[in-house]
């Protein structure tokens, strides 16, 4: 990793929910940013878990770097997995549940090998971004036979997509149309960890997902 710069920012948070530590880790390197966060029941086992992912992420985000000057090297998806934090997210009572997270961001134009590395160098559970070959807002997540599944608006073919070495499985269903209101009710407990609408007002990927708290978290696409 010679001539890498890593500039990090770690937080260690005492709950007194579930889960009771949250340990994050914010890494700059080289201008590149990644992310991890892990949930335990003491600080101990919390700083031992965020270390053992950040080296994992730290050596693929190198073979990465060295991939992209030359051809991707194949992966066993099964050595990509994502690892959930101890119990899940925490159940709170439904009155409790609200969005609590809105960010609004510009969703990178990339193939779907590119949401795939950049979902795990950030440590999410899902990626949104907008296929390049299609033009569609897509959600990258984990599920299914290949554990790894693409959802999209309005999905037109898989042939129509960029070409891509990734195991993945691509669903036929369009996105609902949905309000976010409508999209917390249909997220509602005990539901799925996260939703992807298209917003009744522009037509553009959402994504309402649970927090490690229960609440909620709304992704919207800057323009």
């Amino acid at each position: 990793m010679t001539g890498i710069k890593v500039t990090p920012d770690v937080q260690v948070t005492v709950r007194g929910d579930l889960p009771p530590v949250v340990a994050q880790a914010n890494l700059d390197v080289s201008g590149r940013r990644l992310r991890a966060q892990v949930a335990a029941p003491t600080a101990e086992e919390a700083i031992d878990r965020l270390d053992a992912k950040l080296r994992r992420q730290l050596e693929r985000s190198v073979l990465h770097w060295e991939a992209r000057r030359g051809r991707r090297p194949g992966v066993d998806p099964d050595e990509w997995r994502h690892d959930l934090p101890a119990g899940g997210t925490a159940l709170w009572p439904e009155g409790v549940r609200e969005i609590v997270r809105h960010k609004s961001c510009s969703l990178a134009r990339s193939t779907v090998d590119d949401a795939f590395f950049e979902m795990h160098l950030l440590d999410y559970d899902f990626h949104l971004f907008t296929e390049s070959g299609t033009g569609q807002d897509s959600v990258l997540y984990h599920a299914g036979p290949t554990l790894h599944r693409l959802a999209q608006s309005t999905p037109p073919g898989p042939h129509r997509l960029s070409p891509f070495t990734l195991a993945v499985t691509v669903s036929g269903q369009p996105a609902p149309v949905l309000t976010t209101e409508d999209a917390v009710d249909r997220l509602g407990p005990p539901g799925l960890p996260f939703l992807f609408f298209l917003d009744l007002e522009r037509a553009r990927g959402n994504v309402l997902y649970r927090r490690y708290d229960g609440r909620y978290g709304l992704i919207t696409p800057a323009v």
